[in-house]
């Protein structure tokens, strides 16, 4: 059983690193399929909205499936589509196909993130301590090989079509090589229901739990309103990112591909040692001073007028917010026990739906003013997180250390 819980937890992985180098390949292609279609950043910023809705459609279609099918057979159905719906983007040559390749590219790649994540979830609950961080910084490894080999293809003269093929292929290889490791999921789901309705049971008894209830529900909105500020910014950072560096500091493509780069990688280095951070000074803590340092780097980018400012900003602003949304969900999954799928969820849709909004309200926004500029607006999101981290207090802070000390990756 050891040895086939080990292969699953690597297999996770394995799909988390597909389902960041795909978006990623897209991501450091921006600039380059802009040109190619021929259309301005506010164009760009309404059609990202396409890729947004489309990745929502797929999740709502995606999660029913993997509780019915299991994720056995949606992980890597899902990720067979996405790697073969990446190259759509870079065939795209006006507004219209790349508005529908937008679409079918995140239809697919939703399904693919919120199947592996429940299976990540079975994993999770199989070795009976946290191991997710660890699952989502290996998303932040794949945007990172997506911008080295973008940079590299794109020096060697590679057109963006091409890269991102054959990115997709190999994608597709890897993930049916992976797909036997995956655990069943009917086990799985059938224990966990059996352990939360015990679970369940006892916390709504008692007086004062409608109470409890209420507060708690209260909690994990003010929670999802603070996922949707930080992923908004996520979101902001990974698509506008390298066009900064290229429209504003006069980078090169290749160069500019690093901007998204070095931000993924921050993240990367940031959700790895968030478990260890947030056990010796709390979740609080974390999210009060990730949300200071982002600020700091963002208003760096926006108002820096070199390029290792630029680059210096984009790192801080990774570093920063890369432990603030696991604290987020973790706290939703405390607030309430009997209920912390369904608080997880809340926080989770709502954050996702800032996510999305980023690079629209980015587009937008530069109707008005020149695109570094509208960066302001995440350094006013990021402090306004600080102000709120206070709400982490009754709930993570209230889990015990042993829970997250033995934590590693």
């Amino acid at each position: 059983m050891e040895r086939s819980l080990l292969g699953a937890r690597v297999a996770t992985y394995v799909y988390f690193v597909l389902c960041g180098t795909l978006m990623g390949a897209w991501v450091v292609h921006i600039p380059a399929v802009e040109e190619r279609v021929g259309i301005s950043h506010a164009t760009l910023g309404g059609l990202l909205v396409l890729l947004g809705l489309g990745a929502f459609a797929g999740m709502q279609v995606a999660g029913p499936l993997t509780d019915r099918l299991g994720a056995r057979v949606v992980v890597p159905a899902t990720a067979v589509l996405c790697g073969a719906s990446l190259v759509l983007p870079g065939l795209a040559h006006d507004p219209w196909t790349l508005a529908g390749a937008l679409l079918v590219f995140g239809a697919c790649n939703g399904g693919l993130d919120v199947s592996m994540n429940a299976h990540a979830v079975h994993v999770e609950k199989a070795y009976g301590r946290p191991v997710m961080s660890g699952f989502h910084a290996t998303f932040s490894v794949g945007g990172v090989v997506a911008a080295l080999v973008a940079a590299g293809a794109t020096s060697a003269g590679v057109s963006p079509a091409a890269t991102m093929g054959a990115i997709g292929a190999v994608s597709i290889v890897i993930a049916l090589v992976s797909v036997r490791a995956l655990m069943p999921a009917a086990p799985a789901t059938e224990k966990t229901g059996s352990e939360e309705k015990a679970h369940a049971s006892p916390a709504v008894e008692g007086p004062g739990a409608g109470r409890r209830g209420r507060s708690a529900g209260r909690r994990v909105w003010l929670l999802a309103v603070l996922a949707l500020m930080v992923m908004l910014c996520e979101g902001a950072a990974n698509d506008w990112s390298a066009l900064h560096l290229r429209d504003v500091l006069g980078a090169s493509t290749s160069t500019a591909a690093f901007a998204y780069g070095t931000f993924a990688a921050a993240m990367t280095i940031g959700r790895l040692l968030a478990d260890g951070v947030v056990s010796r000074f709390g979740s609080m803590a974390v999210l009060r001073h990730g949300a200071i340092t982002a600020a700091v780097g963002i208003t760096l980018v926006a108002l820096g007028p070199w390029m290792w400012t630029a680059f210096a900003g984009w790192a801080l602003f990774g570093l920063g917010l890369s432990g603030t949304v696991p604290q987020l969900f973790s706290a939703a999954g405390h607030a309430s026990p009997e209920a912390a799928g369904a608080n997880v969820s809340r926080v989770a849709g709502l954050g996702y739906v800032g996510m999305l909004a980023g690079p629209a309200v980015i587009g937008w926004l530069t109707h008005v003013v020149a695109l570094n500029h509208t960066f302001i607006l995440l350094t006013l999101l990021c402090v306004t997180t600080a102000v709120g981290a206070g709400v982490l207090r009754t709930t993570s802070d209230a889990v015990p250390q042993s829970e997250t000390a033995g934590v590693g990756h």
